[in-house]
């Protein structure tokens, strides 16, 4: 906004326009944008083709850079959670974004715009986290953007299903077994098996959500089917899938559904799971709470449901700590019910 005051695009007053030249040691204008534009347009031209040149400066070990920087804010995220890294995800997607827009065509716009893809979601999901779902659809429709440009079909089709989390959060059920459906359907066997895994088990969950039980069960042994044996996916560094993981995945939608038997497939993905994953992990406990209350253990379910508080908390996450909330004001997680 300064730099659109000193430039006259943005119309400011006089009163503004005095202390803001005192400050910054250059003039800034009262005309109007309109009659700024008209006479400085050779300093836009210039604007213009700086731009350019920077996009110019584009690279393949520059956009490997922009992709580390990526897994790197992945790899934080989930360990120390959203509110610490929000800014920084969006100006990385920011900057990229901008690079990509004064690009020219060709095999690195394309790489480019995957990244853009990849980061933009990684910003969505983290909105969700902080419980902002509004802002979670806007850069999933960024991301899908950017993924449609790049051309690949494991990155449209996890952008697309993912964006259907921002329907869950907002009880839109039925929505997002759609979404996720159109995004499982169109990537077909175009895609590896990992992600169709992913996007079964994400579906399963949706399912779950708008009580479906048995269409749930038939996703989620899609899921376990078409799940590799092998470790992760080098071409799909924004999925962590694996037996665990799954089973976490399982129990939550059986937890969802109210049934008992989520107990035995959330009490070994706690076990196993990788304790870095903490906000994982505190969704995990928040189940395992549900899961608990269901089958009338309440001592039991009142412990989970403490230790997920607990990490939700170290993690600042609004999304689970509204899931856990819910848990103990229904009284499920109390003795006596």
């Amino acid at each position: 906004m300064i730099r659109d005051w000193a430039r006259g695009r943005r119309a400011l007053g006089s009163e503004y326009a005095e202390i803001f030249t005192e400050t910054f040691g250059v003039p800034f204008s009262t005309e109007t944008p309109a009659a700024v534009s008209e006479s400085t347009g050779i300093d836009l031209n210039a604007e213009l083709a700086a731009r350019l040149t920077s996009s110019a400066a584009l690279d393949a070990s520059l956009i490997k850079l922009f992709e580390d920087q990526t897994s790197s804010f992945r790899v934080q995220d989930r360990q120390l959670g959203a509110s610490r890294l929000m800014q920084q995800t969006e100006a990385h997607v920011a900057q990229m974004t901008d690079l990509l827009e004064y690009s020219l065509p060709g095999a690195l716009r394309t790489a480019l715009a995957a990244a853009v893809a990849e980061a933009a979601a990684l910003a969505g999901w983290q909105a969700l986290d902080l419980g902002d779902p509004g802002k979670t659809w806007a850069m999933h429709e960024k991301a899908k953007s950017a993924a449609r440009e790049s051309e690949e079909p494991s990155i449209i089709a996890h952008v697309t299903a993912q964006q259907a989390y921002a329907l869950l959060d907002l009880d839109r059920a039925p929505e997002a077994v759609n979404l996720i459906q159109h995004a499982r359907q169109e990537a077909a066997d175009r895609v590896p098996s990992l992600l169709r895994s992913w996007l079964w088990a994400a579906e399963a969950e949706a399912l779950a959500s708008a009580r479906e039980p048995d269409a749930a069960r038939v996703a989620l042994d899609s899921a376990a089917q078409f799940l590799p044996s092998g470790g992760p996916d080098e071409t799909l560094p924004f999925l962590f899938l694996s037996d665990v993981h799954l089973a976490r995945w399982r129990g939550h939608c059986l937890a969802r559904l109210g049934m008992s038997e989520a107990v035995d497939d959330l009490s070994v993905a706690v076990k196993s799971l990788d304790p870095s994953f903490t906000r994982a992990t505190a969704g995990l406990r928040c189940d395992l709470a549900l899961a608990y209350s269901v089958r009338g253990q309440h001592h039991e379910a009142r412990a989970e449901a403490r230790m997920a508080d607990e990490l939700a908390t170290r993690t600042s996450s609004v999304r689970q700590r509204r899931r856990i909330n819910r848990l103990l004001q229904s009284g499920t997680a109390h003795s006596g019910r």
